[in-house]
């Protein structure tokens, strides 16, 4: 008997396995820390507190992405891969910036808030090496 194939399955997991392949083709490789309250003023949004996303994901970022405040809003998708005693959970998230990197220099490409942090490393402060992508 003939193992017949069921042709929208088949293509749904093609399609699948290729925008998975081109979206992680097309990602940058940078670091990022935790950083914790206050989170107010931000450079973004001043002290309104309706500039951050639900469930808190949010994030600073270093002068090469804040691109002269053109960041504000801006999102990410966001995944750990490595760091000192392997911190990474397995997680993808996403994230918004609302601030421009309070420190100088800047010791990451991406300041977490403490909820974003936690959702990609097991850690509650390491520097991870991301990969992140802009949706």
């Amino acid at each position: 008997m003939a193992l017949q194939h069921n042709k929208p399955t088949t293509m749904a997991l093609l399609f699948f396995l290729v925008f998975e392949h081109i979206s992680t083709a097309c990602a940058d490789i940078g670091t990022a820390i935790v950083y914790g309250p206050p989170y107010l003023p931000t450079r973004c949004n001043g002290n309104n507190i309706d500039q951050f996303p639900p469930g808190n994901f949010f994030v600073a970022v270093n002068e090469g992405l804040w691109d002269n405040g053109a960041a504000c809003g801006r999102r990410y998708r966001l995944r750990c891969l490595s760091g000192r005693n392997r911190p990474c959970k397995t997680d993808i998230i996403e994230v918004q910036v609302v601030n421009f990197c309070p420190k100088s220099p800047c010791p990451s490409s991406f300041l977490m808030s403490k909820e974003a942090f936690s959702a990609i490393s097991r850690l509650s402060s390491a520097k991870l090496n991301v990969e992140y992508i802009e949706i």
